[in-house]
């Protein structure tokens, strides 16, 4: 199997999503099915088949967070050097060559991304265009309204 990147803190989370996953939700969805059980006549219960398949969820959850962990190649961004060039887990400053705007990303892993939060996905289009790239370059991205230029302002390893 592939390993997949996944920054330190985002190991964290999914292993905290788990734990929540496997102590409080399991167990709160296996009462649920034996209080509806008790209710008697299993075909009419609609509380019961709504237990069922949220324990359905919760056990895929479970299975799907064991399996990335278990694929994760954990990344430090702090411990990274580069050498200057952005990389998996690099906080990369761009401005907007047209607008002049400026914004910062830190690459990141599939299940870390978040845009509001400034962390884009390791394999979109903005991230791709930038890895490898160094500190004055420029990254050309194919967004919906066209070619976007960045220049690359800085490049971080935090």
């Amino acid at each position: 199997m592939a390993t997949l990147p996944i920054t330190k803190r985002g190991a964290e989370k999914l292993k905290e999503e788990l734990h929540r996953l496997k102590t409080v939700d399991r167990p709160w969805v296996i009462n649920a099915i034996a209080e509806a059980r008790a209710q008697g006549d299993l075909s009419e219960n609609a509380e019961y088949d709504a237990a069922k398949d949220r324990q359905g969820f919760i056990e895929g959850r479970i299975a799907e967070i064991e399996g990335k962990l278990s694929a994760a190649q954990i990344i430090d961004p702090t411990s990274v050097d580069a050498g200057g060039k952005v990389v998996f887990g690099a906080t990369v400053e761009l401005e907007d060559e047209d607008s002049g705007a400026a914004v910062t990303y830190q690459i990141v892993g599939e299940d870390e991304a978040d845009l509001k939060l400034g962390l884009v996905n390791i394999s979109s289009p903005i991230a791709r265009a930038l890895i490898g790239k160094e500190e004055g370059d420029v990254a050309e991205v194919q967004a919906p309204g066209g070619i976007k230029r960045f220049e690359i302002v800085a490049v971080r390893y935090a």
